[in-house]
């Protein structure tokens, strides 16, 4: 359980980064802002979905 933690580092640092580009991004150019968010809700279900796997892999491998 201690490496579930550990690995829950990892989407919340890429989560960040996602959104911190996606703030940046329409900061630069508002007009972009519908497909910039569409791109950054992409990402953040792809980095989620990446822990959610993480989260049932470690329940069903045994210790």
């Amino acid at each position: 359980m201690i490496g579930l933690g550990l690995s829950a580092i990892g989407p919340g640092v890429g989560i960040g980064l996602i959104f911190a580009a996606f703030i940046s991004g329409v900061a630069r150019q508002p007009e972009a802002q519908s497909r910039l968010q569409s791109i950054a809700i992409l990402g953040f279900v792809l980095a989620e979905a990446l822990f959610i796997i993480t989260v049932a892999l470690a329940f069903v491998l045994p210790i």
